[in-house]
C-alpha cells in the first residue's frame, strides 16, 4: 500500500495576514477506480478501531480531537490527509514500502491519523509523527507529509525508524509526490540523526547531509508552481488554489482534492470527494458544534464505492457548468458568513450535507 500526492502550501506575504492556505492532488495510476471516501470523526471515534501500531499509545496521551480524514483507499483506517479542530492539517505527499494494513507498524495513513487525533499545533505533530515513526514505524518504509497549522508549515520525511523535519519560513511552495522532501535543511529529527545514519552505512560523514538522498528518494529537480504563481500582495485566496490544484490536475492519476484555508478566525476544508478537480466541485466543511457530512461520502457495507462517486462516474457533459455555478455560490455564501461571524455555531453543522446533496441533484 502507498499514497502520494502533489502538494501546494501558500502563506504570507502571499496570503491575507495570518492565512495559510493548502492544496493537494491524490494522485493515484488506478484514479478511476479508486473510490474517494471522506469521513468525520467526532472525539468518541478518533481512535476507535485501531488495536495495533501505536494507537493505544496515543490514546493514554491526553486530550482526543475531533477530525476530518480523506482515505486514500476503502477500508483503511486511517488517511491520506486530513485536518482537527484545532487548526491543524497533515497530508501524505509521498510514501513507500508501506507495511500491510494488518502489520503491528503504522503505515502513512496510520500516522495521519493517529497525530491528528492528539496534536494541537504544527510543532506539537511533527514530534508526534517523530515519535510514532522511531517507536512504531517499519524498516524499510520511506514516508513524507506536509504539516501546515494558522502559524507554520513543516515537511516531515522519514526513512526506517529515523525522521528529519525542515520548517517552510515564508511564501509559496509545491511540494513533490515523487521522493522524500527533506534535503539539506533540517530543523528538527530524531537524536543523533547523522550518527544513526553512518551506522546504517546511508550516509559517509562526508559533505552536506541530505536526507532524502540517503535512502535514494531525492527527487532529480524541484518541481515548478501549475498556473499563475501567487503574488506577495496577500491575494492568493481560497478559489486562487481551487486554480492551481485544477491547473496542475493530470486525468490519467488525478484523484481527489482537497483545501484546507488555515486562519485565526474560521479555519475551513473543502473536499471534491470524485476524482480530478477539473472536473469535480469543492464542498466545505467546518468544525461546527455538531457537524454532518453526508453518508452519501462514505463507502457503504459491501461496496468498494461511495454512492457520491459512482453517481459522479455517470454524469452528463453538461453537469460540470452546473457544477461550477454551485461551488461560486457556496464560497460566495461561506464567505459572507465568515465575514460576520467570528466563531462556527450550529448554523454550519450541516454544511458539507447541504453541498454534497446539492451537488447530487445535478446527477440525477
Amino acid at each position: 500500500m502507498s499514497a502520494s500526492g502533489d502538494c501546494f502550501v501558500v502563506q504570507s506575504p502571499n496570503t491575507a495576514e495570518n492565512t495559510i492556505i493548502f492544496g493537494r492532488n491524490a494522485l493515484d495510476a488506478d484514479a478511476i477506480t479508486e473510490t474517494q471516501e471522506v469521513q468525520y470523526y467526532n472525539a468518541n471515534a478518533a481512535l476507535e478501531g485501531k488495536p495495533d501500531g501505536g494507537a493505544d499509545v496515543v490514546k493514554a496521551n491526553g486530550e482526543i480531537l475531533r477530525m476530518i480524514l480523506q482515505k486514500s483507499r476503502s477500508g483503511i483506517w486511517g488517511g491520506d490527509v486530513g485536518a482537527n479542530d484545532r487548526n491543524v492539517c497533515i497530508a501524505v505527499s509521498w510514501s513507500a514500502e508501506e507495511p500491510a494494513n494488518d502489520s503491528d507498524t503504522v503505515t502513512s495513513t496510520d500516522i495521519v491519523r493517529l497525530t491528528l487525533a492528539i496534536a494541537k499545533t504544527a510543532v506539537d505533530a511533527v514530534e508526534r509523527i517523530g515519535g510514532l515513526v522511531t517507536n512504531h514505524g517499519s524498516d524499510n518504509a520511506k514516508f513524507s507529509f506536509v504539516v501546515c497549522d494558522t502559524k507554520d508549515v513543516w515537511l516531515v520525511s522519514s526513512g526506517g525508524k529515523l525522521w528529519a523535519a525542515h520548517r517552510v519560513a515564508d511564501g509559496f511552495l509545491r511540494i513533490t509526490s515523487k521522493g522524500l522532501s527533506v534535503k539539506t535543511v533540517i530543523d528538527k529529527s530524531s537524536d543523533e540523526l547523522g550518527e544513526a545514519l553512518k551506522t546504517l552505512g546511508l550516509w559517509d560523514g562526508e559533505g552536506e547531509l541530505n536526507f532524502a538522498a540517503c535512502f535514494g528518494a531525492a527527487d532529480a529537480a524541484d518541481v515548478e508552481w501549475s498556473g499563475e504563481a501567487p503574488n506577495e500582495d496577500g491575494s492568493y485566496t481560497l478559489t486562487s488554489m481551487f486554480d492551481t490544484l485544477r491547473s496542475a490536475a493530470d486525468t490519467a492519476t488525478a484523484r481527489s482534492a482537497n483545501v484546507s484555508v488555515l486562519t485565526t478566525g474560521i479555519s475551513c476544508h473543502w473536499f471534491t470527494a470524485t476524482p480530478n478537480a477539473t472536473e469535480s466541485v469543492f464542498k466545505p466543511f467546518v468544525f461546527a458544534p455538531n457537524p454532518k457530512i453526508s453518508p452519501l461520502t462514505k463507502v457503504p457495507p459491501d461496496n468498494t464505492h461511495t454512492l457520491l462517486h459512482k453517481l459522479h462516474a455517470q454524469r452528463k457533459p453538461a453537469a460540470v457548468e452546473d457544477l461550477k455555478a454551485l461551488e461560486a455560490a457556496c464560497v460566495e455564501e461561506l464567505n459572507t458568513y465568515l465575514a460576520e461571524h467570528p466563531t462556527a455555531d450550529e448554523e454550519l453543522d450541516e454544511l458539507m450535507k447541504d453541498c454534497v446533496e446539492a451537488e447530487v441533484k445535478f446527477y440525477r
